[in-house]
């Protein structure tokens, strides 16, 4: 009977994803490289739905699919590295032919800072489609890592192994965010055509019955509406403007509420309602805290 395309298979461990694609058992429970030549080819997982309890940071190389950068589609045509955090559900409509990818459990991570600090790496929370797009000279800096990592696994582990290929897991990191600083960069024209898809979100927000219907617009809300994650609207924005994506809607709250105060006659409690805040109290607050005026001062200094 075929599967529905509903259905999702839970990977539970490193060991039975290997099992799953016929490889022989991981070196360590908690850590695996594996090079996609070995299951290109695999039927085992084809085009499933599936959730993994590990991070995965995947390199991909001559690929057939489809791959996105934003909403539009890629346009460079080096290595493409991904990444999954545990829990995340994994679709993708992209077969790699060359890459590897490195799984890593959390409890691999435990008593080192890293097992925290790696959840502050935004583009582990990224949809697929907001891939790094590497170039030659990246890939081989990425690849000279990996090959440390993959010599320290294959060898006889002893107690320095753990530190060694946590070491190298973080300067893999940083690499990868610098080069995603790189990539909001080069892409300028690409993300500045969303910056303004940004402000005609917001601009439609406010001057239109969502505001008072939904309350002030969340992150969230503006990412989907430009088909981004939340953390890869925030990291661009910060490159871009040197604010997050929380700061930039709260900016434009601001900008509405002067231009309300200075031009009606409207009380702040109307002014309130109309910018989505439930009580004036939380608007008085929020204004001051940002203009270091409250909105009644702000009004005074026009007359």
């Amino acid at each position: 009977m075929k599967k529905e395309e509903t259905d999702i298979r839970v990977i539970e461990s490193i060991s039975q994803l290997h099992r799953l694609l016929h490889l022989p058992k991981p070196e360590h429970p908690l850590v695996s490289l594996i090079h996609l030549e070995i299951i290109a080819d695999s039927p085992q997982l084809g085009h499933e739905r599936i959730i993994y309890p590990f991070f995965q940071i995947c390199m991909k190389k001559n690929f057939e699919g489809k791959l996105r950068y934003g909403q539009n589609y890629y346009d460079f045509d080096e290595g493409v590295l991904s990444f999954i955090a545990p829990g995340q559900l994994l679709a993708s409509d992209v077969v790699a032919h060359e890459g590897w990818v490195f799984l890593i459990h959390p409890d691999f991570l435990q008593g080192y800072p890293l097992a925290r600090t790696i959840r502050e790496y935004g583009f582990f929370s990224y949809e697929s489609t907001e891939a790094l797009f590497v170039s030659s000279k990246e890939q081989q800096l990425l690849e000279a890592i990996l090959g440390q990592i993959e010599t320290e696994y294959r060898a006889n582990l002893d107690s320095h192994s753990q530190a060694i290929i946590i070491t190298q897991i973080e300067l893999l990191l940083h690499y990868v965010e610098r080069f995603y600083t790189r990539q909001f960069i080069t892409r300028k024209k690409v993300n500045n055509d969303l910056l303004s898809k940004l402000e005609n979100v917001l601009f439609s927000y406010f001057h239109g019955d969502q505001v008072m219907e939904k309350g002030l617009p969340t992150v969230e809300f503006v990412a989907g509406e430009l088909g981004l994650s939340p953390h890869y609207l925030s990291d661009l924005l910060r490159n871009m403007t040197g604010q997050n994506a929380q700061q930039h809607i709260q900016n434009k709250v601001i900008e509405r509420a002067k231009s309300i105060l200075s031009t009606t006659n409207l009380s702040v409690g109307e002014i309130a309602y109309q910018l989505g805040f439930k009580y004036p109290q939380s608007f008085n607050k929020f204004f001051k805290n940002k203009t270091n005026l409250s909105p009644l001062q702000f009004r005074q200094s026009f007359n």
